[in-house]
């Protein structure tokens, strides 16, 4: 793309949402955005949130970043349903740890990553993972989750069958019916790596990077 006349560096590969820009400062700011002022004449304002910044200009905001994809979600059109895909991966058990997502809607793959983790045990690795998934998921403002991960202990856990004795997972729990609350309705189902296999690579390629 090229830029226009209201001065915004526009780029391939970077994502740019025509909107209202009041409108989208104020979602931003209810997410817990950081929302500070323009450094241009041509900026309206720039918010910072989850590693990446987005800038507003007249009816648009372009979105910078290594990572843009959870300030993407907040400026989307909410609503609708998808299928959430998550993976941890570990090497050694406690070991380097990363996470991996794939979020699905009828129109495809809307938003995918991951990220490492540092060292951690493999079970709360796929907490994390699912825990990020959710939390993009929530920044996307979809009505509906079904949510997929091959590790029985966590969907069990989760959905209250088995019992979580260790701390640690015990409080990642929490916090992931937490971000359940958000959503009107939501399935948490045990699949096998081979169906989670887009997550995993993710998950693996984020840990590759990162050691």
């Amino acid at each position: 793309m090229e830029s226009d006349n209201s001065g915004s560096p526009e780029r391939p590969g970077v994502p740019v949402i025509e909107c209202d820009p009041a409108a989208a400062r104020e979602r931003l700011e209810a997410a817990g955005a950081t929302v500070e002022s323009g450094n241009t004449d041509h900026e309206l304002w720039r918010a910072s949130h989850g590693g990446a910044t987005a800038v507003a200009y007249e009816g648009k905001v372009v979105v910078q970043g290594a990572d843009p994809t959870r300030l993407v979600g907040l400026l989307r059109d909410s609503g609708g349903r998808a299928h959430v895909y998550f993976d941890g991966a570990c090497r050694g058990n406690p070991g380097p740890s990363a996470a991996g997502y794939v979020i699905v809607t009828g129109d495809g793959i809307v938003a995918e990553g991951g990220t490492a983790l540092g060292t951690m045990t493999n079970n709360r690795a796929e907490y994390e993972a699912l825990i990020l998934a959710l939390e993009v998921a929530a920044d996307y403002g979809f009505d509906e989750v079904h949510l997929r991960g091959d590790s029985e202990l966590i969907v069990k856990q989760v959905r209250g069958e088995w019992n979580t004795n260790d701390p640690d997972l015990r409080e990642r729990r929490v916090r992931v019916h937490e971000l359940l609350r958000a959503f009107d309705d939501w399935t948490l189902e045990h699949v096998p790596r081979e169906i989670n296999e887009r997550a995993d690579d993710l998950a693996n390629d984020a840990l590759d990077d990162a050691t």
